[in-house]
């Protein structure tokens, strides 16, 4: 058998929980997107700029989760540019082009920043 008894108010932690359920730990979400695209479009590889400049987001949402995509809108021949620079890529000619790792490392302060965020409002509710 369990039993539970408290003494005192439950009123902070009600309130917490209240605005967390309202979504008021996702409002930065717009500001963290911008930044991510800020990110990404600073360490593209540039040869025309084109792949820098064509860097997007979308917040998505569904039920209680919310979710922010980066997207990039520059492709040849329907093939994703930023991929390819990611991935790498093969050649016309039979030759590979290695990727390059310029995404990770550009977006990891932004899910940091992203984390120890929602952390503090965890924490502090």
């Amino acid at each position: 058998m369990f039993s539970f008894s408290s003494h005192g108010s439950f009123s902070k932690t009600e309130a917490a929980l209240k605005r967390m359920a309202k979504g008021d730990i996702f409002d930065a979400l717009d500001q963290y997107a911008r930044e991510g695209v800020a990110a990404l479009a600073n360490a593209t590889p540039i040869d025309s700029g084109l792949t820098a400049a064509s860097w997007d987001y979308e917040i998505t949402r569904s039920g209680r989760s919310y979710s922010i995509i980066w997207t990039n809108s520059n492709t040849v021949d329907d093939l994703p540019i930023a991929i390819m620079l990611q991935y790498g890529h093969g050649t016309g000619t039979g030759g590979y082009v290695q990727g390059q790792d310029y995404i990770n490392p550009a977006m990891k302060p932004i899910f940091d920043q992203i984390a120890a965020k929602v952390w503090k409002a965890v924490t502090s509710a």
